[in-house]
This record gives structure tokens, C-alpha cells and sequence, in this order.
């Protein structure tokens, strides 16, 4: 026998997963234009498809990323995923040595032990093909099993695995959740109660059966089987009629997402079906809750988790689109790497565009820097923040570098803000009076105290032949060519990574060997990737001042708590937010330097060299 009624849940509710996908998935590869089309081509039949695949089993499978949050949830999730995988592959294989190696049809292997009734074994007779695929079927069982166990127990106390926060569900989400808490369990009862009457179970599954048969002989009957195999159908079934519509649709999606993002296909700057498939990938596991700082001022649904889900919703809002700082803490942690940041830049884009305008009608401002070889540019928070701007003139005047400013009295912006609007016309505008500005100087180094402006003219500007360089970096240069000499103060300082130049840049390095080079700096747990946004961020358009006040004051409670001589961070809005609580000293990596400028002017280079400058 190899078809029983009970099997037609499961066979219907996959035929229909299988045909939603199929339709879902064609559209929407459908819609991302000519030259992603055309990247997919070339990708499935390049090297790409080799990296693609490992990481699906590193991420989709093993859950690598969940590994790193927390080991428990790291472990629930791979026990699902990957002994699901090894639960088909292996009931196939032994499904195959039943029936000779005949191709099955796909309920067969999920439904074995129905259709096979075999002799009863000692619980680890390994000796023989089928007693090797009864031990490892059921220890594979278990496996999902004690996973299933930590799930239950992450309901009641989320803390164990790490986190704080968990997303709410909708209504397909909890019966998708319920039908997968119930497939496993309905699977050992179907699975024993047929072994405790007919023989043929594994170690677990034949315990099991002969302890109901002693507990509750009565349940033990052809009868209760048969109906324990229709619950275990019916729950796959269900579970598989509503994955499309609940969060488990990251499942097959995300798949999808790793390989396209590996063909060089991205969402970017607009919502496209590219976008789509990665607000499907989502899993609204609530990891990206815990860390977004916005919860700290009571804004918990504006959190990734939610716009993600308001946006799949089509039920966006200009509160939900703006109430974000782009500090990236999200995108730093999302176990699936959909890039958050830019699904919100593009939600924005849509809202703005009736006010996206260029400003065509500015002239370019071009400094008189003939004989240069560094342009500084202070940027709009630099002059906002002089301090930092008569720092670095005098250390480059301690160094002899021969340098202009990009903007001695103030200039056009850098386009970074109009960017994080979504205002991309205007702020293309804008770069182009200041890309024609910095290449009609001559200068081979662009050098800026402002993180926002180094991110957007290191990654938009494309100015050929001309390096851009964060202060950090460039003081850093300069001290180890010999140019500059600086003393060691002996304080003690925390280093704050700014958003924009640490997540946002990836340059943590350069400024903590400079720090090191005039003070003691001190480590602390939320630094480099887990660092804490100050609460000034110009990428929310919708915070309050008490809001980010509320903020600042938690990220200083976190940075402060070695009781630093200073807090020095490398960013002009950052000193200019933290300082303004007045319970802190702050400082600027620039300033900290020029503080400590060797006073023997013997010590100081009278020349340059070219390479450096």
C-alpha cells in the first residue's frame, strides 16, 4: 500500500505552497529591470553560485548569525531548519531502500512508517541497514524536539536567549507557529503508536509506544493511529496553506535573497521587487528590536521589525518612514542582512518626491588652491562646532601641510542629509557644485572632520584620483610619517564610534591607534559594530528634543561607566549632542591631539613629504 486518504492534507497544502511560490517569485524576478535580469543569467551559470550556496547553509541552515546573538537561540533555530532538511533527506534515502530505489511519491518518505510495518528491533540494533535508519530517523527527531523545547521556554522567558523584545504575530503567523509546534510532536505520537501495535520503530519512538501502551493501553489502537497520522497531515498541510502569508515566508525567501545578492542584484536607492523579496525574507525574530535605540524613547513601533512589516503591508506612514536614526545597529544584527537602511531611505524617497528639487541654480564655489595638495572640507556641523575646525588648523599648521578649505565660510552641504530624506535629485545637485569644486582644485587628498560627509563623498562623490580621508585617518598619517609629534597625556578615554564612520564606513581602526598614541584608552562592550547612536542623528526626521535626550543620556550611562578622564569621539554632531547633557567631558579626537602638539618646534617636520600629503 502506498495511499491512505489521511496523506491529502499534506499533498494539497504542498501542491499550493509550491504553485504560490512559483507565481510570487516569477513576478517578482519579473520586475527588477533589464540589467538584474541579466546579472541573474550570468550568475547561475558563474562561480557566484558556489559562495551562494554555502552561505544558505551557513545562514539558512545553520543559522551562523543566530549562533553569534545567543547560543540557545542559535541552536533553536539550526535544530528546526537543518533537522527538517535532514529529516527529508534521510527519510528519502530510507524510503528508497524500502521500495527497491524506486522513485516515491513525495508524501511516501514524510508518511514511512505507515505504508511499513517491520519487524520489531532492539532499540539500537545498528547492524543492519534499517536499524541504522531507525536509530538516526529518531535521534534526528529528537533533535528537532529539543529544539521545539527551547522554543517553548524562549515564550516564557525571552531573557535566556538574549533577548529583551519579541514581535508581535498576525493571525497567519499564529497558526502558522501553532501548526509548527504541533507537526513534530503529532509526528512521535503517529510514529510510536504504529510502532507500540505493528513493530518497526527506532530507540525513541518504540520507548514512547510501549510506555503509552502501559500508561494509556486503550489509546493504543489501529484507530488512535490512524488518527494521530490525519492530525500530523493536517497540521503540515496548514502549515504549509499559510506560510505564504506569515513570517515563515523567510524561510524559502531568504534563500532566494542570498543568491540574487550574490548575482549583484540590489534594492538600492528606490522600492523595487528587489525590495520585496527582502522585506519576505524578514523573519520577525525581534533580534533588531533589542537593539534600536528608538524603544529607549518609547518609539518601540518604529523599530526594523515593524516598518519591515508595515512596508510588506503597504501600510506605511510618514511617522513610521521618518522615525528612524540610520545608525545601522539593525542592519549590523539582522540575522538575514536585509539592508534596512536603505528600505527606509527608499520608503522615504516615495514620500518626498513632490519636494525633491535640485539646486541647479547654485554657483560652484571654487577655492583659489593653486600649489595645494589637501583640501579640508569642515562640513555644515564642523562650522557648527568651530572647535573642532581650529583644531585641525592647527595641527595642519604644525605640520606644514599645505592645504584650503573646501569651505573656509561655510559652503554648500554634502547632499548626505537630502540623501537619508530621500531627496536624491536634490542631493545629486548638490555633489555636483562640489565635485566640480574639489577636482578644479588640484588636491590629491579630500579630508573631512565629519563622518556624514567622508561616508557620502568616500562612496557617492567618485572622485577619481582624489583620496578621501576622515580626520581620524589623516592625523594618524601624518604622526606615523613623522610630520607630527604629540605627547602622551596619560588620561584616561572611552572612544564613541560614530555611527556614519563605524557601521557606516567600517573605520574603527585608525582612530583608536591614534587615541592610543596620546592617551589610555579604555575598551568597553558597545564599541566598533555594537556601538551606541549619541541621539543627535540627522536620519530622524520625527524625534523630539526630549526624545533624544532620553537616548543620549542612555548611550552616556553605557559609555561613561569606566569614568573616563574624557569621551572622545571623531564626530562634530556627536561631541556637539553629548556635550550638551553637561555631565560629561567631551572631546574630539582632533582636539585631543592638538592638545598634545610637541612644543619644540625642532620636532617638527619643515617638510611634507609627497606621499603623504
Amino acid at each position: 500500500m502506498t495511499f491512505d486518504l489521511f496523506v491529502i492534507p499534506f499533498f494539497g497544502g504542498l501542491i499550493f505552497l509550491l504553485v504560490v511560490l512559483f507565481i510570487k517569485y516569477s513576478r517578482w524576478i519579473a520586475l527588477i529591470d533589464r540589467s538584474g535580469r541579466r546579472k541573474i543569467g550570468y550568475g547561475l551559470f558563474s562561480l557566484q553560485i558556489f559562495p551562494a550556496t554555502w552561505e544558505v547553509f551557513l545562514e539558512s541552515l545553520l543559522h551562523r548569525r543566530m549562533w553569534k546573538q545567543n547560543k540557545l537561540l542559535g541552536y533553536m533555530h539550526m535544530s528546526f531548519a537543518f533537522g527538517w532538511l535532514l529529516l527529508i533527506l534521510l527519510g528519502n534515502l530510507e524510503s528508497r531502500i524500502y521500495s527497491g530505489g524506486h522513485l516515491n511519491p513525495p508524501y511516501y518518505p514524510i508518511f514511512l512508517k505507515f505504508f511499513v510495518h517491520d519487524k520489531r528491533v532492539l532499540p539500537f540494533e545498528l547492524n543492519t541497514l534499517p536499524g541504522f535508519f531507525r536509530f538516526i530517523m529518531d535521534f534526528v527527531l529528537l533533535y528537532i524536539l529539543s529544539g521545539l523545547v527551547l522554543a517553548f521556554f524562549k515564550r516564557i522567558h525571552s531573557r535566556w536567549f538574549g533577548m529583551k523584545n519579541t514581535s508581535r504575530h498576525n493571525r497567519f503567523d499564529q497558526w502558522a507557529i501553532t501548526c509548527l509546534w504541533l507537526i513534530f510532536p503529532l509526528r512521535l505520537l503517529a510514529e510510536s503508536l504504529t510502532a507500540s501495535i505493528y513493530g518497526g520503530g527506532g530507540f525513541l519512538t518504540n520507548s514512547v509506544g510501549d510506555t503509552l501502551a502501559m500508561i494509556l493501553p486503550a489509546a493504543v489502537t489501529p484507530g488512535m493511529a490512524y488518527v494521530a497520522w490525519w492530525a500530523y497531515s493536517s497540521a503540515l498541510g496548514i502549515f504549509f496553506i499559510t506560510l505564504p502569508w506569515s513570517r515563515y515566508m523567510h524561510i524559502p525567501t531568504e534563500v532566494v535573497m542570498i543568491y540574487l545578492k550574490h548575482f549583484g542584484v540590489k534594492s538600492g536607492k528606490h522600492l523595487n521587487s528587489f525590495s520585496e523579496i527582502e522585506m519576505r525574507a524578514c523573519p520577525k525574530c525581534g533580534v533588531c528590536i533589542d537593539v534600536c535605540q528608538m524603544k529607549d524613547a518609547g518609539a518601540v513601533g518604529s523599530t526594523p521589525a515593524y516598518f519591515v512589516r508595515s512596508l510588506r503591508m503597504k501600510e506605511g506612514n510618514s511617522l513610521l518612514n521618518n522615525n528612524c536614526m540610520l545608525c545601522g545597529r539593525c542592519k549590523e544584527v539582522c540575522p538575514v542582512q536585509i539592508d534596512l537602511l536603505d528600505l527606509r531611505i527608499a520608503s522615504r524617497n516615495l514620500e518626498n518626491q513632490s519636494i525633491d528639487k535640485p539646486f541647479s541654480y547654485l554657483p560652484a564655489d571654487v577655492p583659489d588652491s593653486k600649489g595645494i595638495n589637501v583640501l579640508y572640507f569642515a562640513g555644515c556641523m564642523g562650522h557648527l562646532t568651530p572647535s573642532v575646525k581650529k583644531a585641525m588648523v592647527s595641527i595642519m599648521d604644525a605640520a606644514n601641510v599645505k592645504y584650503k578649505f573646501l569651505d573656509q565660510d561655510g559652503s554648500v552641504c554634502c547632499g548626505r542629509p537630502l540623501m537619508m530624506a530621500g531627496m536624491f535629485e536634490a542631493a545629486r545637485s548638490l555633489m555636483e557644485k562640489n565635485r566640480q569644486a574639489i577636482h578644479a582644485s588640484g588636491a590629491r587628498i579630500l579630508v573631512t572632520s565629519c563622518p556624514i560627509c567622508y561616508k557620502i563623498f568616500n562612496e557617492e562623490y567618485k572622485l577619481f584620483g582624489v583620496e578621501v580621508l576622515h580626520h581620524s585617518q589623516y592625523l594618524l598619517r601624518l604622526v606615523e610619517a613623522g610630520s607630527l609629534w604629540i605627547n602622551h597625556s596619560g588620561l584616561s578615554v572611552v572612544y564613541h564610534d560614530p555611527c556614519e564612520l563605524g557601521r557606516g564606513s567600517e573605520v574603527y581602526k585608525e582612530p583608536r591607534k591614534l587615541l592610543k598614541r596620546v592617551a589610555k584608552l579604555i575598551p568597553i562592550e558597545q564599541e566598533r559594530e555594537n556601538a551606541l547612536c549619541c541621539g543627535g542623528s540627522i536620519g530622524d526626521l520625527a524625534l523630539n528634543q526630549d526624545q533624544r535626550n532620553i537616548i543620549r543620556d542612555a548611550a552616556l550611562d553605557v559609555l561613561l561607566e569606566p569614568k573616563p578622564d574624557f569621551l572622545v569621539t571623531a564626530c562634530p554632531l556627536c561631541k556637539k549632542t553629548f556635550s550638551s547633557a553637561g555631565t560629561a567631558k567631551v572631546i574630539d579626537i582632533a582636539e585631543l591631539v592638538a592638545q598634545q602638539l610637541e612644543k619644540a618646534d625642532n620636532l617638527i617636520e619643515e617638510t611634507v613629504e609627497e606621499s603623504i600629503l
